[in-house]
């Protein structure tokens, strides 16, 4: 069954989890502020379109061997810290230039991010985040009977999520963007691009240096 009796425990636990700030926030505010709403809201899509790869490879066993496989898992490990650290220097570099910034919500033709550059950031950024592949491989499964279609029943789960995270994040998206004029201000958004740029460097770091669990 799609939704039974742990369907509405399910839904209170990854509300509370997509809330939760974190990496997926951070990249959502910053994307925001530097293309305007349509590239955070972009951004958001293609985080939660993470949660479907992460769902798959959770039903058909994949997230198992990475967790059994420490040469695979640091691996994976690696790679997402090194695309958050590239992330953050290129959030630096953008705080160094002091490049004008779009005003958030007003598409621009001189706008300089592309729509394709927010969707690879925002996938990437996830599907490359092994913290997901271990709550995955660890929470989804609380959720499906042995009865249950694996894959169907993950995906179905993961959409629920995709659902909630977007509302969620779009919703940070909207508030941002009606902050844009104050944002776009020079020193204002150097400021952010330069937090975010350090974070996401810490962040990248943290997971590189990281134990398995």
């Amino acid at each position: 069954m799609l939704i039974d009796a742990q369907f509405w425990t399910f839904v209170l636990a990854i509300t509370l989890l997509s809330m939760t700030p974190g990496i997926d926030t951070l990249l959502v505010i910053r994307n925001t502020v530097r293309g305007g709403i349509w590239d955070g809201v972009l951004t958001s899509l293609a985080i939660c379109c993470g949660l479907f790869v992460h769902a798959s490879v959770s039903a058909l066993g994949i997230s198992l061997i990475l967790l059994q496989s420490a040469w695979a898992f640091g691996m994976l490990k690696l790679l997402g810290a090194a695309y958050l650290v590239w992330l953050g220097i290129q959030s630096l570099l953008s705080a160094r230039r002091g490049s004008p910034l779009p005003i958030a919500g007003i598409d621009s033709p001189s706008r300089r991010v592309s729509s394709w550059q927010s969707l690879r950031e925002g996938f990437l950024s996830n599907v490359l985040n092994p913290k997901t592949v271990v709550f995955y491989m660890a929470f989804l499964p609380q959720f499906i009977a042995p009865s249950d279609p694996a894959l169907l029943k993950s995906l179905w789960l993961a959409g629920v999520h995709f659902v909630i995270a977007n509302v969620w994040q779009i919703g940070i998206v909207l508030m941002v963007g009606r902050a844009g004029h104050w944002l776009a201000k020079g020193w204002v958004s150097r400021s952010l691009e330069g937090v975010t740029g350090a974070v996401l460097i810490a962040f990248g770091i943290k997971l590189a240096l990281q134990q398995r669990p």
